[in-house]
C-alpha cells in the first residue's frame, strides 16, 4: 500500500518491529504458480468457509492470468478489508482447511497469500483507485455516524461511502483500525500496516473524527437527531481480571493492554525474563508467542481446563509449543508473591478439576511478568446512550441476525460488541451487511451477498 508509515505518529524501534512476518508476501511469479494449482471448483467449499464469501476461485484465477487488479476488485467488493483479513485471518479453519486438496492429502491453495498479494499489489503507492464511489443527489444522500473505528465500522462505511453516502466515523482514539491496530500479533500484521488500510479506506470518501468518545464529546441523542443512522461498533473494553490477592500493581498486566504496548509504545530497555500468560484463548496463545519470540527466558501459559477444552485454535497453540512456550493445564493461580517493593517474583498456582482450585496443592512458579488473558469487559455504557439498543445476558448488543438492526430502527451494530468476539472476517461481513440492510431500509437498491453470489457462480458455471 501507500507509504504513509513514515508520517504515522509510530515509535521508532517499537517492539513489534522486531517481530518479522510469517507469511511474506509473494512475488509475481510465486503468486503466479501457486494461482495455477487451483482447479476452480464450480461449488468450492473455500467460498462457504469464508465468513465474506469471497469468491476464491475467481480471484485467484484471475491471478493465475495476469488480472492482478481485476482479482482485488473481486476480493473487495465482498471483503473491503480484505488487505488485512488476508494475513490475519485463521484461513487454516476457514477457506484453506475446507480447500479439497485437503481430502487428497495435498498442500492446500495458499489463499490468504494469494489475497495478500492481489489487493497488496492493487492498493500499493502510485496504482490508480479501484473504486470510484458514486454520486448521489443530496435528497438521495444519506449521513451515517458509526461509533468505533475498527473493522466492522470501517467495513460498513466504506460501503455507504462507495453508494455516495456520507459516513462518519468516531473513533475515541488518536489511532483508528481497532485491534487491526492495536492487537493483531506482528508477525501476522504490524500497526503500521493497519493504518496504511485505514488510509485506504478514507480514499473512498469514509471521514474520520479521532478524540471523540460518544457518551462524552457527543450524546447519543445529538446523533440519532443529526444523522439518517447510527452504527455501533465498539468492539470490546479493558481486560477482565483474576481477583485474587497482591494481583494489582506492577508485573500483572491484562494480555491485550501488553499487546497494545508492545505494538504502539516505545521500546523499553528492560529484557523480558520468566514470563507467564493465564488463559487459554487465542489471546493468550498470541501473547505466549509474541514473548517467546522477543527472547523471553522462559514462557508458561497456565489454563484452569483439559487441553481439550482451550478455545484457542490448535494450530496456533501447536506453534507456540514449537517455539518453546510451556502449557501447563488444570492449573490456576490464586496469589502473587511480591518483594517488599512491590516488585513481582512468582505466582501462586493451584491445581484445578472443573476449572477450580482444589486446596492443598499449592505451589510457587518463578516469573517477572504475568499476562492475564481470560476475557474483556463488554462496552455497556453505549447502549444507555442510544434509546432502544437493548444488550442479552452476555451483555453484547442484540441485533438482527439478518439486517444487524438493533430495536431502534435508526441504530445497527456488529462485530464483537455483538458476537461477544469472533474474526476480524466476521466483524467486516457484519459491517458490510448493516450497510446493505440501511440503504434497503431508504429504498435503494443494492447487490445482496446472496445474490452476487448466485450470478458469480451461473457466470463461472
Amino acid at each position: 500500500m501507500s507509504q504513509i508509515a513514515a508520517k504515522l505518529d509510530l515509535p521508532e524501534g517499537r517492539l513489534e518491529t522486531k517481530l518479522p512476518d510469517d507469511k511474506p508476501l509473494y512475488g509475481a511469479a510465486e503468486a503466479r504458480a501457486e494461482a495455477e494449482r487451483c482447479l476452480y471448483c464450480v461449488d468450492a467449499p473455500c467460498i462457504k468457509a469464508c465468513p465474506t464469501s469471497i469468491d476464491i476461485p475467481t480471484f485467484i484465477q484471475k491471478i493465475a492470468t495476469g488480472n492482478v487488479r481485476g482479482s482485488a476488485r473481486t476480493i473487495l467488493e465482498q471483503n473491503i478489508l480484505g488487505y488485512s483479513c488476508a494475513r490475519v485471518c485463521p484461513v487454516e479453519v476457514l477457506c484453506v482447511g475446507d480447500c479439497v486438496y485437503q481430502e487428497w492429502h495435498g498442500a492446500p491453495i495458499a489463499i490468504g497469500r494469494l489475497q495478500r498479494y492481489a489487493t497488496e499489489t492493487a492498493t500499493r503507492a502510485g496504482e490508480p483507485p479501484l473504486f470510484t464511489p458514486k454520486t448521489r443527489a443530496s435528497a438521495e444522500r444519506k449521513k451515517v455516524a458509526l461509533i468505533g473505528g475498527g473493522p466492522a465500522s470501517l467495513s460498513c462505511a466504506a460501503y455507504l461511502a462507495l453508494e455516495g453516502h456520507r459516513a462518519v466515523i468516531l473513533e475515541k482514539r488518536a489511532l483508528a483500525g481497532g485491534l487491526n491496530t492495536t492487537g493483531i500479533a506482528p508477525y501476522k500484521l504490524h500497526a503500521e500496516d493497519a493504518l496504511h488500510e485505514v488510509a485506504w479506506v478514507r480514499s473512498l470518501g469514509v471521514e474520520l473524527q479521532t478524540g471523540v468518545e460518544v457518551g462524552v464529546n457527543v450524546k447519543g441523542d445529538a446523533l440519532l437527531a443529526e444523522y439518517d443512522a447510527v452504527f455501533i461498533g465498539v468492539g470490546l473494553g479493558a481486560d477482565a481480571t483474576l481477583g485474587v490477592p497482591d494481583e494489582s500493581g506492577p508485573g500483572v498486566v491484562g494480555a491485550t493492554a501488553w499487546i497494545e504496548s508492545m505494538k504502539l509504545g516505545a521500546p523499553s530497555a528492560t529484557p523480558l525474563g520468566r514470563v507467564v500468560v493465564v488463559g487459554g484463548g487465542n489471546t493468550a496463545i498470541d501473547m505466549a508467542r509474541e514473548c517467546a519470540r522477543l527472547g523471553a527466558r522462559e514462557v508458561t501459559i497456565l489454563y484452569r481446563r483439559d487441553a481439550e477444552a482451550m478455545s484457542g485454535y490448535e494450530h496456533e497453540l501447536a506453534h507456540a509449543r514449537e517455539e518453546g512456550v510451556r502449557v501447563v493445564v488444570n492449573a490456576v493461580p490464586v496469589g502473587f508473591m511480591r518483594d517488599g517493593g512491590g516488585t513481582l517474583f512468582g505466582v501462586i498456582v493451584a491445581e484445578a478439576a472443573n476449572g477450580r482450585p482444589i486446596l492443598g496443592t499449592e505451589h510457587r512458579l518463578a516469573c517477572d511478568l504475568v499476562g492475564v488473558a481470560i476475557g474483556q469487559a463488554k462496552v455497556q455504557s453505549i447502549a444507555g446512550e442510544l434509546p432502544g439498543v437493548a444488550l442479552d445476558a452476555k451483555g453484547c448488543v442484540q441485533v438482527d441476525a439478518t439486517t444487524k438492526r438493533t430495536g431502534n430502527r435508526k441504530v445497527y451494530a456488529g462485530g464483537d460488541c455483538v458476537n461477544g468476539g469472533k474474526e476480524v472476517v466476521n466483524a467486516v461481513a457484519d459491517g458490510r451487511d448493516a450497510a446493505h440492510a440501511m440503504m434497503l431500509e431508504w429504498g435503494q437498491r443494492t447487490v445482496t451477498t446472496k445474490a452476487k453470489l448466485a450470478w458469480t457462480g451461473a457466470a463461472r458455471g
